[in-house]
């Protein structure tokens, strides 16, 4: 066999299955082969980006979730209670700020606050199952970001800059830790009814960090494995003609190589390739949660949110180390209009919250998973006018807030029933030891045991990192 494009240069013999899994992508298939050949072996077989690395220093955490309530929820609604805003219902705040839309006067939360726990903290009637497990939680309440529009803050908070297009955190993440299942992506984002968003794929994307680092997309409204993951099963090809479709792809992207000595976007496919051949019976397990005891599925609840967090927790317990799992397609907490509808939203998720952090747990996950809860940003205290094209004008709603917001973190090695910062006193800015979205990046690298300023990339004559050129880790949340 030959290949007319290099003058009759013949290929590389077909190679049998071991000589596959000791060359393909990279050395994905020599971990799975070393397993059974033993130490000797191991240690001279070919290395995989996604293998496991050591970290900067010892990690308190292994994985990270990121709970994302896409939309922007009010931080005053939910985690930060603001009792003088009772006080200033319909009148004007005593503040000097400035909004993205018109806002009027003081609008108090419709939801009343409840101390939780042995630490006390108070929480949202919204979350009132999540707050059972508020000893195990840090709240932050002093966050802040640059800008107060949705796909500008989404990028900033998953890719560490609002503007410009960069590797998302859990790109990073496996970059600089890898992954511990060779045959499951090391970084997946889980979203209901399709992309959530303007920008989609570039919330989860590499950036200029290779390809291999980017996170694997799921339809999580699906139930069916075959809806879950595209074209996971071939109906049409056996197992064993897929090896030696895969063989053929090898060796002609080994002859390809000989001849151009740099092409990363090739590598990249190609091990994609083999990462999606391995995943046809490694997924087929983790995805089906069919496969858990009734009462595991029960405590989920059979709902979208239930059943990706049930995933979630599969997940980790098969390596996988970085998953996002968004509140759906679009902007579902932004509530310009009728904050009452935070009530929707948060009853579907906080069932599942806290079942998957009781799930935790009880099989002693917890304490290496951190578990980040967040939106883009919070929503002011004021009421936001009627607006033609903006809402219906029923005078209800918040309108997008940059300056101060809350986030909760759980497990992995931080604080538990702690509160860090505060905003004012009505809730608008964070005034007191404030927390910016480089110094959140380079907390939850810390807990994963990775110097944000060590973890970088060089790229366009210059290195860069998640954290850019700021950042600090915040101490006094660390357990």
């Amino acid at each position: 066999m030959t290949n007319p494009a290099s003058a009759g240069t013949p290929l590389p013999s077909p190679r049998d299955r071991r000589q596959f899994l000791q060359h393909a992508g990279a050395g994905f298939g020599a971990l799975a082969l070393n397993a059974m050949l033993g130490e000797e072996t191991r240690a001279a077989a070919p290395r995989s980006p996604l293998s496991p690395k050591q970290p900067h220093f010892a990690a308190q955490a292994k994985h990270v979730v990121h709970l994302f309530m896409n939309g922007g929820p009010s931080q005053v609604d939910t985690f930060d209670p603001k009792p003088l805003l009772d006080q200033f219902d319909g009148k004007t705040l005593p503040l000097h700020y400035k909004t993205e839309r018109k806002t009027g006067v003081g609008y108090k939360s419709p939801f009343q606050f409840k101390k939780y726990g042995q630490s006390g903290i108070e929480v949202s009637e919204l979350f009132s199952k999540t707050a059972a497990f508020i000893d195990d939680i840090c709240v932050v309440r002093s966050m802040h970001c640059a800008v107060p529009n949705h796909p500008p803050s989404t990028l900033e908070i998953m890719c560490g800059d609002p503007i410009q297009s960069r590797p998302s955190m859990g790109a990073w993440i496996v970059y600089g830790l890898g992954t511990e299942n060779q045959n499951l992506p090391g970084f997946i984002s889980m979203c209901p009814s399709g992309y959530p968003g303007r920008f989609g794929p570039r919330y989860w994307g590499s950036s200029f960090l290779p390809g291999t680092f980017q996170g694997q997309y799921i339809n999580s409204e699906y139930t069916r494995i075959e809806q879950l993951i595209e074209n996971i099963r071939n109906s049409r090809v056996t197992r064993q003609e897929q090896q030696q479709q895969l063989d053929l792809l090898h060796a002609l992207h080994e002859e390809h190589a000989r001849r151009v000595h740099d092409d990363g976007p090739l590598e990249s496919r190609m091990q994609s390739f083999d990462l999606a051949f391995r995943m046809q019976m490694e997924a087929t397990d983790a995805f089906d949660v069919a496969r858990e005891p009734k009462h595991i599925r029960q405590l989920y609840g059979d709902t979208v949110y239930g059943r990706q967090l049930l995933i979630t927790r599969r997940l980790i317990e098969r390596g996988v180390r970085s998953i996002q799992t968004w509140s759906g397609k679009g902007i579902p907490w932004d509530h310009h209009d009728d904050i009452m509808l935070h009530r929707v939203e948060a009853e579907k998720w906080d069932q599942p919250i806290a079942a998957f952090l009781q799930d935790l747990k009880q099989r002693g996950l917890l304490d290496e998973t951190l578990v980040l809860w967040s939106g883009e940003f919070g929503r002011t205290p004021s009421v936001e006018l009627p607006a033609p094209g903006t809402n219906k004008g029923l005078g209800k709603g918040r309108d997008h807030n940059n300056h101060g917001f809350s986030i909760w973190m759980a497990g992995g090695g931080v604080k538990g029933g702690h509160v860090h910062g505060a905003t004012d006193d009505f809730g608008f800015k964070a005034v007191e030891n404030r927390v910016s979205i480089n110094d959140l990046h380079a907390t939850i690298l810390h807990l994963l045991g990775l110097d944000h300023k060590k973890l970088t990339y060089r790229y366009s004559g210059r290195d860069f990192r998640l954290t850019d050129v700021g950042g600090n880790v915040v101490q006094q949340i660390l357990a």
